[in-house]
């Protein structure tokens, strides 16, 4: 019982100490709203309100067919201007494309010459840029292909494959990046703010007077994994219901009590990574660089990006000693695809034993760190 109270009052001090570093405050608050939005929004699937001028120098059925197709809510009503202020009007920003319909496109459409538009894109708006471009060119594709077949429609293939898309229909990006971001932000939290933890005791001393006081390696360690988990945890947890669920409308099939036990896992071992690295670094600016050389491969490889059985079978297999992967498959099955225990138990079971390795490395770098 006396160690449970230690545990129980170290613990209370991390999270007295976390309260009084606004820096630290404002990163968790950060890392689990603006941006888990801005990830999910950061690369739209289509273009929204774009800007579009048109230089039209046939003045023919076939062009009028492509400006029809710009449409809202993708494209702004194109604005026909002539060929001297098109380039002034990307210069001054007024428009992100330009597209130029050369004369006589109609008829070297018909004379079966391949004519071609000039498309100017305006590669500084990064977000309309990309996805605008190919969406431009499709629709002039779409529309002068329909033309010259003078009907719209498609020839009849000897074999049809039926596609139904599973868990997102839709394709929505926005769904699979909110999650994904909860997921890596769980990660990098819990291992700056127990590294950052230990550090900061370092910094002011306060490290000495737990070595004096009737406490043990193992009670200080258990003291900062349950304060910090438990921060990460309840901002994880209000993140998927306020942020994801709320304010992106992400809908999350599976049980929100099952992975939250998982996330719990997940941090035991997180937090003893953070720990570790807290004992190898001396101040925080090496903290910094110790957490993105290891936290960058971890969120890539571990599936949350690509999946895994893009990579090489070796990458794969040497994964597997991460904690990140198997908490990416079991988070994504459960918040994607309503997966039960009976599913994800294989990847608990690993997060357990990974996670009791890496609070024994961690307790032994600690105890060396303090003698």
């Amino acid at each position: 019982m006396r160690a449970l109270g230690n545990i129980l009052q170290l613990g209370l001090k991390e999270l007295r100490s976390l309260y009084r570093d606004p820096a630290l405050v404002a990163l968790i608050v950060y890392a689990f709203t603006l941006a888990i939005y801005s990830s999910a929004t950061a690369l739209p699937e289509a273009p929204h309100r774009a800007s579009v001028a048109v230089v039209d120098e046939d003045r023919s059925q076939v062009s009028a067919r492509i400006l029809d197709g710009l449409q809202m809510p993708y494209f702004m009503p194109p604005a026909h201007i002539d060929l001297a202020a098109m380039d002034s009007g990307m210069d001054a920003g007024r428009y992100t494309f330009t597209l130029n319909i050369p004369p006589n496109f109609q008829a070297d459409l018909l004379a079966g010459r391949s004519p071609s538009v000039q498309l100017n894109v305006d590669a500084t708006q990064v977000s309309q840029a990309f996805t605008g471009a190919g969406h431009i060119q499709q629709i002039v594709a779409a529309e002068t292909a329909a033309f010259v077949q003078r009907y719209r429609g498609s020839e009849p293939l000897a074999v049809d494959a039926v596609i139904r898309m599973a868990f997102n229909p839709n394709l929505v990006r926005a769904w699979f990046g909110a999650v994904n971001e909860v997921i890596n932000q769980i990660t990098m939290l819990a291992i700056i703010l127990t590294g950052a933890a230990l550090i900061r005791e370092r910094e002011h001393g306060t490290i000495e007077h737990l070595l004096v006081m009737p406490v043990t390696p193992l009670e200080i360690m258990l003291g900062k994994v349950w304060a910090m988990g438990l921060v990460v945890l309840v901002a994880a947890a209000f993140s998927l219901r306020v942020v994801v669920q709320g304010w992106l409308d992400v809908p999350l099939q599976g049980s929100l009590a099952l992975f939250v036990a998982g996330s719990a896992l997940h941090l035991f071992a997180a937090t003893s990574m953070g720990i570790f690295f807290g004992t190898v670094a001396r101040s925080m600016p090496q903290l910094g660089l110790l957490v993105i050389l290891v936290l960058m491969p971890l969120q890539i490889l571990s599936g949350g990006v690509t999946p895994r059985e893009s990579m090489p079978e070796l990458v794969q297999q040497v994964m597997l000693v991460a904690p990140t992967t198997h908490f990416v498959q079991l988070a994504q099955a459960i918040l994607f695809r309503g997966a039960g225990l009976d599913i994800v138990w294989p990847q608990f079971l690993a997060l357990a034993g990974i996670g009791a390795l890496f609070f024994a490395g961690a307790l032994g770098r600690l105890r060396k760190s303090l003698q």
